[in-house]
């Protein structure tokens, strides 16, 4: 006879489920190895080897006492480094077969710059438009080093520090298939981006880097390149942290969940 009761299937568990879990609290050691070994989505069945992965990906893991927590959770955002980045590519995805053309970042701490990337990359290819906004032609890129070997710099560059950009989405996703294309991993780096934070805390009616720039008295010449729009985001990104409430905004985790809150002034004077 058979049972009427009915079967359900358990839960998969995902890095990201266990990541969720690492936003909310610490982990004991334990029992994070256990999840990793549980997860199905996982490049090595070794959890300690998946652990060193998740490290080298960017993901800021440590250890207190027994417990696994995400760096990022408890750093105050004076004591942060930001890595704030902005790429010129010659098409839209890795995928389709384009790739960056130029990559520049500037590291950011406590009101400070601290460390710069500045790169061309070579390629054989640039469409006419992208050659007339960001003046880089191929003569440029003659010499300039392949692409996997400036990935590789950055990587290093880059660290576990928070990925920050204008227009998280596109730089990051990029970043990341580059990373994944030449088997450098992926990205797992925290984000913020500043378009996001700006609108929660610079009264403006357009947020694009240029706009912005101008609305802010920014003088960094060479847009469209680069060093430079990272140089000109951070900048934007200082006059954000400047506008903040840090007696309600006091750790990393708290100023990327601001980012992504309700709090958008425009938003807020329509209410008003």
């Amino acid at each position: 006879m058979k049972s009427n009761k009915r079967i359900i299937p358990k839960a998969q568990i995902k890095l990201q489920n266990i990541l969720q879990r690492l936003l909310k609290e610490p982990i004991l050691y334990s029992e994070f190895f256990e999840l990793l070994e549980k997860a199905n989505d996982t490049i090595y069945e070794d959890p300690e080897l998946e652990f060193e992965l998740l490290i080298s990906n960017g993901l800021p893991l440590d250890f207190e006492g027994e417990y696994v927590c995400l760096k990022t959770l408890k750093t105050p955002i004076n004591e942060q480094v930001f890595c704030i980045v902005d790429i010129e590519t010659n098409g839209g995805s890795p995928k389709k077969g384009y790739q960056i053309i130029e990559l520049g970042a500037v590291k950011y701490k406590n009101g400070e710059i601290i460390d710069k990337f500045e790169s061309l990359v070579f390629a054989k290819e640039i469409p006419p438009y992208v050659q007339e906004v960001t003046k880089i032609n191929l003569k440029m890129l003659e010499n300039a080093p392949r692409l996997e070997k400036v990935l590789q710099d950055f990587k290093i560059f880059l660290g576990d520090d928070v990925f920050v950009a204008h227009d998280i989405k596109f730089d990051y996703t990029f970043i990341s298939d580059s990373f994944e294309k030449y088997n450098l991993g992926k990205l797992l780096n925290r984000k913020l981006c500043t378009i996001d934070l700006a609108k929660r805390t610079i009264e403006a009616e357009k947020y694009g880097l240029s706009s912005l720039k101008e609305l802010l008295n920014i003088d960094v010449s060479n847009h469209h390149r680069a060093y430079y729009d990272a140089l000109t985001t951070a900048i934007v990104f200082k006059k954000c942290l400047e506008n903040l409430d840090f007696n309600k905004i006091k750790t990393v985790e708290d100023l990327i969940n601001f980012s992504k809150s309700d709090n958008v002034i425009n938003n807020q004077q329509k209410k008003d």
